[in-house]
């Protein structure tokens, strides 16, 4: 089992949890400078591996499967696993990138499982999603909620996710594509006890879900624990100067915008489904922060990429909100150590800010 950047931020994590829901399964922690995860290795016992996404052959040893917890711009790792027939797991991609990968797999379909888990936190919201779902018999609504705390731990991958505050991007409203920008659409949305400000966000599960559910609206909207953080982003989104900042010019600019402490925090997430036969919402609350929930989804979809999950493992492409027992994947969910609460949806704050 290769882990692709399974040193960083969310490795570690992963790697953590592979070794204790699976003491025998052999681990290889990837990268492109292995002596950063000697420590991780020894505690886990894994082995280490250079791999460099840029050269030309950045597979050249076997793997059982591979998970990609690093960005992988040109798909060579991607391509190779295709090309070598390997159970795949991507968790890092923007809607563009899973756009790219899709054309690719259309173009060398896949021998192996491939799962695109890069919906949020490691595809726990489609999943979530997923569920809710089958409770009410489909979905015409899906609305996400998100509560990001820069305080808390955030690998470099993580941050390059959220550096596209200058890129319009689709959403599906109505049955309708359309194009939104960043940081627009705000709403007031119950989360962690009280009202929080939520804007719009780029992320894959809003192309995914309407075409894997059906749902006629999916939107993905995030605010930060400090309000004052939402309206300064929005501020700078209304006066144009993320545009004025794109480029490789400014690159280290904004991504100190988006970095924060590292000291931690918790990571909480509301999912609410609507469909003509009521409302279901779920909050999940990870204690441990956003990289251990985005860690729990990379588990979870790797498990489902190699039927881990008790599952047959899924014939070509595949999405989390696909798996065939949301349900089961729900309690692995809890077991991972994150709090799930599913309630009516009524009870949710949610109004125009």
């Amino acid at each position: 089992m290769v882990l692709a950047g399974g040193y960083g931020v969310v490795g570690a994590e992963v790697a953590r949890m592979l070794r204790a829901r699976h003491p025998s399964l052999p681990l290889v922690l990837a990268g492109r400078t292995p002596a950063r995860g000697e420590a991780l290795a020894s505690e886990v016992g894994a082995s280490l591996q250079t791999m460099d996404l840029s050269g030309p052959s950045p597979l050249d040893f076997s793997a059982r499967a591979v998970v990609t917890l690093v960005n992988d711009p040109t798909d060579r790792l991607l391509r190779a696993c295709l090309q070598a027939g390997i159970p795949f797991v991507d968790i890092t991609r923007w809607t563009a990138r899973v756009q790219q990968a899709l054309a690719l797999a259309a173009v060398e379909p896949p021998r192996a499982p491939v799962v695109f888990a890069s919906g949020w936190m490691g595809g726990l919201v489609p999943l979530v999603g997923a569920a809710l779902a089958r409770e009410l018999g489909g979905a015409s609504v899906i609305e996400t909620a998100i509560l990001y705390d820069l305080a808390d731990r955030a690998g470099e991958d993580s941050i390059e996710f959220m550096d596209r505050l200058h890129v319009g991007f689709e959403v599906t409203e109505e049955g309708q594509r359309r194009v939104v920008e960043p940081l627009t659409g705000a709403r007031r949305v119950e989360l962690a006890g009280r009202p929080r400000r939520v804007v719009r966000l780029d992320t894959p599960e809003q192309l995914t879900l309407p075409l894997v559910l059906g749902a006629r609206t999916v939107s993905t909207r995030i605010g930060f624990t400090d309000e004052s953080a939402t309206l300064a982003f929005q501020a700078l989104q209304g006066l144009g100067l993320f545009h004025l900042l794109r480029g490789e010019r400014f690159r280290s600019l904004r991504r100190a915008l988006l970095r924060g402490s590292g000291k931690g925090g918790r990571a909480v997430v509301h999912v609410e489904v609507s469909s003509p036969g009521g409302t279901r919402a779920a909050t999940l609350v990870d204690a441990r922060g956003q990289a251990h929930l985005t860690a729990t989804g990379a588990t979870l979809a790797l498990e489902r990429a190699l039927g881990l999950d008790g599952d047959a493992p899924p014939r070509g492409v595949a999405f989390p909100e696909q798996t065939p027992s949301p349900e089961r994947a729900l309690a692995a969910l809890r077991s991972l150590g994150v709090e799930l609460e599913i309630h009516p949806g009524a009870d949710v704050e949610r109004r125009a800010a």
